[in-house]
Formats: structure tokens, sequence, C-alpha cells
């Protein structure tokens, strides 16, 4: 039977912090504080406003005097400043200059990324804003101006703790276990076979599903009238049960009553059972384990039997045992091994007495 594997599904987030704020900074009269022809700056400033964890000033400076090369100026400035002493604030910052009549605002200045810094001349950030842009606008109305400051302060990227995918989860099949005890109760059964005089039940469909041995025997051709018990020659009713039970449950009977010896003797005669019925996962089950318990006194046997049974891996098994163990002489002492001589091929024991000899060279 296929197991689903176990897993878990669980999610973290690595996120950047970002906040941001708004402020609107009103300057009305503007050409109480700027008058044609004035010389002196008059840079003006906000109140602090709070963004981010950070206190920040919008300052302003619109006053007509000279530039550097000593003609009118024709723009103001605007800028942004990081209020405070050993501060460094990564942000982005957008001024935009507010429609007095329709109320849309005009973006004047954008950056993405800036690093204020009050221990620095970059504590401050400022843009010009060409003073044409009044004259052709709304943007000053009544002697009114109003700027529009958004800040984007970026902050420690944040991880989450890891958090479980929801799931459900599912028993393992448990179909093995009905079908155990469909058999164990003997409800509905509709064939019997009498194996070495003990009559044994079971389930018509159940093992034409498992066997194609036991489908062919119960609904071909040649399948068998009427209720007489079906009669299986050359099988111990300890075996049939045995095979019983894995038809059933996809399993081996746990055997807690056998010793070792007896144990494998079991297994050697499922392994013929299940060649004989077609079980091919059965008998595959019963070489792994007559693998796993290979020793001196019965790998002769267990060769002879995966000679005879078509089982070649268990056969190379056998082989490699015997090799790798330089145990030929304790083998061939055995009374399996003179079995074997007469039972398997003689290539089968060519190659065993070569290799021996090849390893005591």
């Amino acid at each position: 039977m296929n197991h689903q594997m176990p897993s878990s599904k669980t999610v973290s987030t690595f996120a950047p912090q970002r906040e941001q704020g708004t402020h609107l900074f009103h300057i009305l009269g503007y050409s109480q504080h700027w008058a044609a022809g004035a010389s002196e700056c008059k840079c003006i400033g906000s109140d602090k406003f709070p963004v981010g964890g950070h206190e920040w000033r919008l300052v302003f400076d619109g006053a007509p005097g000279k530039d550097a090369s000593g003609s009118n100026r024709d723009y103001v400035v605007a800028g942004v400043y990081l209020v405070g002493k050993n501060i460094k604030v990564q942000a982005s910052l957008e001024l935009r200059l507010l429609d007095q009549s329709t109320g849309p605002s005009l973006t004047v200045h954008k950056e993405a990324s800036i690093v204020f810094d009050t221990n620095e001349r970059s504590r401050i950030a400022v843009c010009v804003i060409k003073r044409k842009l009044f004259k052709s606008t709304t943007y000053l109305q009544d002697d009114r101006l109003t700027i529009e400051c958004i800040i984007t302060v970026s902050k420690e990227p944040r991880v989450t703790g890891t958090k479980w995918f929801p799931r459900i989860e599912v028993p393992p099949s448990d179909i093995a276990q009905h079908f155990g005890k469909f058999l164990e109760t003997k409800e509905g059964v509709d064939v019997t076979f009498s194996v070495g005089g003990v009559d044994l039940t079971a389930h018509k469909m159940v093992l034409a599903t498992r066997s194609p041995v036991f489908r062919a025997e119960l609904y071909g051709p040649m399948k068998e009238g009427g209720t007489e018990p079906i009669v299986v020659e050359d099988i111990h009713p300890d075996v049939f049960r045995g095979l019983l039970h894995f038809i059933y449950n996809d399993s081996l009977p746990p055997f807690d009553d056998l010793m070792e010896d007896d144990y494998g003797e079991m297994i050697r005669h499922l392994l013929v059972a299940a060649d004989r019925y077609a079980m091919d996962r059965l008998k595959l089950m019963c070489q792994s384990i007559l693998c796993e318990g290979l020793h001196v006194q019965t790998v002769a046997t267990t060769l002879a039997l995966a000679d005879q049974h078509h089982c070649d891996m268990l056969k190379d098994a056998c082989i490699e045992f015997i090799i790798c163990s330089n145990a030929m002489d304790a083998v061939a002492a055995t009374p399996g091994y003179k079995n074997l001589k007469r039972t398997c091929s003689s290539v089968v024991i060519e190659a065993l007495e070569k290799t021996s000899r090849i390893r005591k060279a």
C-alpha cells in the first residue's frame, strides 16, 4: 500500500516597513512676506509635524532677490527639514502645489530615496519652483499658497514569525483493516477450501482480485461448480492461513508463537505458496526476509528454493553470502548442500565451487 509521506508547510515573510505622512502648509498673505524688490531673504517654516517616529519641518523661501549670477531670481525654494540631533533616516519625498480653485495638486518635486542625516548637510532636501508657475495658474490665488508635503519613512524590515499553513490531517488508509475484519468475521464467505483436512472459508471476489490464479480457478472456464470445498494439495493449513491473511491485510501474520527456525521454514513455505498463486508482492517480501536471515546452516536450502522458484535476486544474494563469508567448506557440510547438488543446475554448483577456490587462492 502507498502511504502519503508526512509533510509540513510553513511560511514567514520578509517585509519592508514604511510609514507615510502628509502635511499641508498654508502660506497666507504671500505678498506681505515677499514684497516685490525686497532683497532680504525671508525663509519661513511650518510647525513641526511627525512622520515615521521623527519630526519634520517644511521650509519655503519666496524672496525675489538675485541669484549667484546677479540676475533676478525667477524661482522660489522649498525644502523638507529633519528636526533633531544624531538622527539618520531614509525616506522618499514628494512636494506638491495645491490648486486653490479646483483642488488638484501639481507635483513639483519627487525623490524615491533620500538619506536625511542631522549630523550632515543632508538633514534638508530642497527643490526650486519656477516663479512663472504662479502667474499662469491658480496655485497662488487670493494671496494664498498651499504646499503639500508627502514623506514616506523607511524602517527596519520585519520578518514575521513562522506560521503553520492550515492543514487537514488524513489518517492512513485503513482498507486493509476492514478487509482483515471481513476475513475474521467470515461474513458473506462464499468459498471453502479443504487444506490438509481443515476447512478454510473466504470470499471469491477478494481472492480473484488479489491473485490471477484464484481468479482463473474461481471464475475462469475451468472453475469448479457446486458447493463442495475446493481441495488444496501440498500446502499446510497454517501456510494457507498465512496466504489468506496477506490477501486480506496486505501484510504477513505476526507469527509470534514461532521459534526462529520455524519462522524461517514458514517463510519458505509462504514463498512457495506465493509463487503458486502468482502473489508477486508476497513472494518478494518472503525473499527479503530470507535474505536478511541468511546463515551457513540454511543458505544452501534457501539457494535451492530460490533456484526452483525463479527468485533470481535471492539466488544472487545466497551466492554472494557464501562468497563474502568464505564459508564454502562449512556450507558444503550441511544437509542442504547435498540436496542443492541434486536439485540445482550444475552451472550454479560449479560457479560456487570455482568462486570458492579463487577466494582461497
